[in-house]
């Protein structure tokens, strides 16, 4: 999901969209997934050389790729797309200027708990063995692009290290997520709740288990029935409320946490047994699933004597 916050900052994707050609495009590429360039050209009834102007503008603004692919013929490019929600917010965030950011690698967890079906792997191995809770663990987690599991839960320690006599006014946490089936199915609804210290902030209903086509950045060696890609969601916390990709997911409020530069910040995202879906959960590294990132946070803060 791109997330726009400024008309300035989305200039160059309002202007990839300002075509009918490109909109169809990613029309297309939504029904598809994947589709070879010649194939694409034939369809919108263009050349291949109107079709690469197109593409190429697409692909800087970040909406798809278009990657070689060895084929009959010698190379085709095979166009996906990586985004598939725009959120735009024209409100000017508090102190958006004062902005640390961090990323958090998925098998850096500070605590856990979960019931198999669960597992990790880095980009080349599995750690250890499918459905053994003990591998969580394996001092190679600290490694893992991927884990999964049913029941249960993962914390992790959110680095805080926004300069000194600075609150915390906003926090924005962005990760790549699906259920966990068995096998897959995209028809697996799961309840993930998101804690923040301890304190419940909101549930999101994953629709279920993607495996229909590779994930982007999946490794080649990942077997082609297990979750291949999940879903982008934008987390955000402020004065007004909890947010997931816009929508309001509870009343829970920036204010609730009084967070400062001395604040310890744990997300814990769970899968618990008194929950209407009941579903697991899967969370997508920089090397596996569609948009090739681990969990960013964003902490916007500003001066503790700011009225």
């Amino acid at each position: 999901m791109l997330h726009i916050t400024s008309l300035s900052e989305g200039l160059e994707i309002f202007k990839a969209l300002g075509s009918d050609v490109r909109i169809e495009i990613l029309n297309i590429l939504l029904e598809e997934n994947n589709i070879n360039m010649n194939e694409l050209a034939s369809r919108l009834n263009i050349t291949n050389g109107a079709l690469t102007n197109h593409i190429k503008k697409l692909e800087s603004c970040g909406l798809i790729t278009a990657s070689g692919e060895a084929a009959g013929h010698g190379n085709q490019k095979i166009c996906s797309i990586i985004q598939d929600k725009i959120l735009v917010e024209l409100e000017k965030s508090e102190d958006f200027e004062n902005v640390y950011h961090t990323e958090i690698k998925i098998g850096h967890y500070s605590n856990y708990q979960i019931s198999p079906t669960c597992g990790l792997a880095t980009d080349h191995t599995l750690i250890g063995e499918v459905d053994d809770p003990r591998y969580f663990e394996h001092p190679s987690r600290y490694n893992a692009d991927i884990l999964w599991f049913s029941k249960g839960y993962v914390e992790y320690v959110i680095p805080n290290f926004i300069p000194g006599q600075n609150r915390i006014n906003q926090i924005y946490i962005s990760c790549e997520l699906s259920s966990e089936a068995p096998g897959i199915n995209e028809n697996w609804p799961s309840d993930i709740r998101f804690y923040l210290n301890d304190i419940c902030i909101g549930t999101w209903t994953s629709p279920g288990d993607f495996g229909d086509v590779k994930g982007i950045f999946t490794p080649e060696w990942w077997p082609p029935n297990w979750n291949q890609y999940g879903l982008l969601k934008l987390i955000i916390i402020n004065k007004k409320g909890t947010f997931i990709d816009g929508l309001k997911i509870s009343d829970v409020t920036i204010n609730d946490f009084n967070l400062d530069y001395r604040s310890s910040l744990r997300l814990k995202m769970a899968i618990e047994e008194d929950a209407d879906h009941v579903g697991g959960l899967t969370l997508f590294g920089k090397s596996f699933g569609n948009y090739g990132q681990d969990i960013q946070v964003r902490l916007y803060y500003s001066p503790m004597n700011d009225t």
